[in-house]
């Protein structure tokens, strides 16, 4: 062994049942005794019970490598972590975790609800071998990082679901793990300390320490992550580059013809692109220009050309429309190109924008286009999901004078 800290799975397999196997004791003791006797051959309906969690999943984390685990709800993700921690068992298969884990898997981080913040530092410290001297020097620095200070002598189970979060997090990062493995959790606290949080995740990567961070932020696993899997139902459906894993994640499996500008059902999306650039203010407009060729011998009534708006962080679709909303034929012979102007009245972030071929009666899509990514910047700030470029004037009463907003200039 090199002595790195390494964290793996080796074909992993994880069963549960189903439901309860024994609705009693009185019918608990039997089928104990029965199988302690060697006669206890497990019935079909018991069988039909069992289901896999996770199937055949193999990955390995190194030093300095962040591992980013996306799926839908139900995929594995879950089970994967708390085979991670050691929480559970896998039922075949190999989980090596090699150094000492720092692990937030879980909104209260495995805090004992009747101790206070300051004494779960401590209890955190010494599950993770640490003594006591050792957390000592730290503690300034978890406390400080997690602004949980005035309340560290209460009970935890008096703090917020963002409280909890912050000090877990703060406690699993600040004491030094070798490996460090974090679930959505980091989603619970507000802006400002998710973004501390991130920072310090790009830093413990960055010093060799291999992190895991499952998420639905696809934005930041996107940003922090330098390799990512997509989970369906327990079994890998995709591994690579973070982005090529969202894409998967957020569009289903496309062809390797429609990634590659093959023809598709008779039509090539050869390139998307922004002439102005990717990048804009919000509630400024954005122009797409979508070019490619038809070839269709003979297209569906039914089939449209489409465009739709997806939010990176929430996987969100915020936008999209037909040619049947706008008027805009479907080409059917020869080079195309559309030029699509949108603008977005979004909140600063992520987003993607692709176009697709929409068969309308079938309600699936037909070909799809190249992925766009945008990034619209904060002008004037708000809150929310939409930007209503508001202005304000003010009229001082008495005086006459009008303050706008929007260009600071007093009239009379």
């Amino acid at each position: 062994m090199s002595g790195e800290p390494v964290l793996a799975f080796e074909h992993v397999w994880k069963k549960f049942r189903r439901g309860q196997a024994h609705d009693s004791l009185r019918d608990l003791l039997p089928a104990i005794a029965r199988r302690l006797t060697g006669r206890g051959a497990r019935s079909p309906e018991e069988e039909s019970r069992d289901f896999w969690a996770i199937r055949d999943f193999s990955f390995r984390v190194t030093p300095g490598e962040v591992l980013g685990i996306i799926g839908p709800n139900g995929a594995g993700k879950s089970t994967t972590l708390k085979l991670l921690n050691r929480v559970m068992e896998p039922t075949a298969g190999v989980v090596r975790t090699e150094g000492k884990v720092g692990a937030l898997i879980e909104v209260s981080a495995g805090f004992h609800q009747d101790l206070t913040g300051r004494q779960n530092i401590f209890l955190q410290g010494a599950i993770m071998g640490m003594r006591k001297a050792e957390v000592q020097k730290k503690f300034d620095e978890i406390v400080d990082f997690s602004g949980v200070g005035e309340f560290l002598d209460t009970p935890v189970k008096r703090y917020s679901n963002g409280m909890n979060a912050r000090l877990g997090f703060s406690i699993a990062a600040h004491l030094e793990p070798d490996i460090l493995i974090i679930d959505e959790v980091l989603a619970v606290g507000d802006a400002s300390f998710q973004q501390k949080a991130f920072a310090r995740i790009k830093a413990m990567a960055t010093g060799g320490a291999p992190v895991v961070l499952v998420s639905h932020q696809l934005d930041r696993i996107r940003e922090l992550c330098t390799k990512a899997i997509l989970l369906e139902k327990g079994a890998v459906r995709a591994t690579g580059t973070p982005a090529y894993c969202v894409d998967e994640y957020l569009y289903g499996s496309r062809t390797k013809a429609a990634e590659s500008g093959e023809a598709v059902a008779g039509f090539w999306f050869q390139r998307v692109f922004a002439p102005n650039g990717t990048s804009v203010f919000s509630g400024q407009e954005l122009t797409i220009v979508v070019e490619g060729n038809a070839d269709f011998e003979d297209a569906a009534p039914s089939w449209t050309p489409a465009f739709r708006i997806t939010d990176l962080r929430t996987g969100a679709e915020i936008y999209s429309v037909t040619g049947f909303h706008r008027q805009v034929p479907l080409p059917v012979n020869g080079r195309f190109e559309y030029h699509l102007t949108v603008q977005m009245n979004v909140a600063p972030g992520a987003y993607t924008a692709q176009p697709c071929i929409w068969d309308s009666m079938a309600r699936t899509n037909v070909a799809m286009g190249p992925i766009l990514q945008i990034e619209v910047l904060e002008k004037m700030a708000f809150y929310g999901t939409v930007q209503l470029n508001s202005r304000w004037k003010v009229i001082e009463p008495g005086v006459g004078v009008t303050l706008d907003d929007a260009s600071f200039r007093q009239t009379a």
